[in-house]
């Protein structure tokens, strides 16, 4: 965890996606986006095809995703894939393999928040099971053509929420105790982050790096499963569905949110690092109990020994 220091970034908290990729030639480059299609995952998807990158958006509609990036300009196409069915992200990885030599930036961007209970696959709990199992699935799936690439990067999407939950080891999927939505979210965003970590490991000796991002507060279709009640009681909004002040302050816009991502996938300054939780388009630095509400990592979600773990028990439910 000690690599979990800042270090000297050009940019800051309320940087564009646009300024990040500024200067950052991507032509031959190959990208696959989960959920490029909406909130952040377009933006940085119209990011990286500014700077020339090929880009393959997954989406579970398809059609709809088209229509979302039809005014993009680019190399972007669509396929079909739900992460919430593993059937489905096995055969969109096998359309990949058997189309393409090589994947120079894998972004699991797409995910869930907050949904009321629901299951997929074999029980899970469904935002673990779309947030991680999924991306989860297709990474590993992917893992040769990454690391056919020499110098891939994996951006998994986590989030400031992993403060919510570390890894809920004894009851993963809420069998035993009540669901709560907020708790499964912030667990998912923990496994998020210790994917990234383990990826990391496992994978930088063949060229592979792998990153955890917290794209900052961002009103997107993310908030779909939120009442007005919830959101106002978070702060977020007035009783008008207006942003309150504290969201002025400090939540970003969807460009704004997508530059964290497109700097841990692109910068150079992170060149022979890896593993590492990035927020505001730099490391992230560590936090503790008295860390800020919105900032830093807490330690669960960048421990070794646990990032092992969840590497080792995601193989059994997979496996089960």
């Amino acid at each position: 965890m000690t690599d979990q220091k800042p270090i000297n970034s050009p940019f800051h908290a309320k940087s564009t996606a646009a300024e990040v990729i500024k200067g950052v030639d991507l032509s031959g480059k190959f990208a696959i986006v989960t959920g490029g299609h909406s909130g952040i995952g377009f933006e940085t998807v119209k990011a990286l095809a500014s700077a020339g990158a090929e880009i393959l958006v997954p989406a579970r509609d398809a059609s709809k995703a088209k229509e979302a990036l039809a005014g993009v300009a680019g190399k972007i196409s669509v396929a079909s894939m739900d992460l919430a069915d593993l059937q489905s992200v096995r055969k969109f990885s096998g359309e990949v393999k058997a189309e393409r030599k090589s994947i120079d930036l894998l972004l699991n961007n797409a995910g869930i928040m907050a949904c009321p209970e629901m299951r997929a696959g074999k029980g899970w709990e469904l935002q673990f099971a779309t947030n991680h199992l999924g991306h989860f699935t297709l990474t590993t799936a992917l893992a040769p053509l990454l690391k056919a690439a020499n110098g891939a990067r994996v951006v998994s999407l986590s989030s400031v929420a992993h403060k919510l939950s570390a890894i809920r080891w004894d009851d993963i999927h809420f069998v035993k105790e009540p669901y709560h939505k907020w708790v499964a979210y912030g667990q998912s965003k923990t496994a998020n982050a210790l994917f990234a970590r383990e990826l990391d490991r496992r994978m930088k000796a063949d060229g592979v790096r792998a990153f955890s991002v917290h794209p900052g507060g961002i009103m997107t279709p993310l908030q779909r499963h939120l009442q007005l009640e919830e959101m106002v009681a978070a702060g977020w909004v007035n009783e008008k569905g207006e942003p309150s002040e504290l969201v002025k302050a400090l939540f970003k816009t969807p460009e704004q949110g997508a530059s964290t991502t497109v700097f841990a996938a692109t910068s150079r300054l992170l060149d022979g690092i890896g593993g590492v939780y990035c927020e505001d388009c730099n490391i992230a630095a560590l936090g503790g109990a008295d860390a800020p509400r919105y900032a830093m990592v807490q330690p669960h979600a960048c421990d070794d020994a646990d990032a092992a773990r969840l590497w080792t028990e995601t193989e059994k439910m997979l496996a089960a």
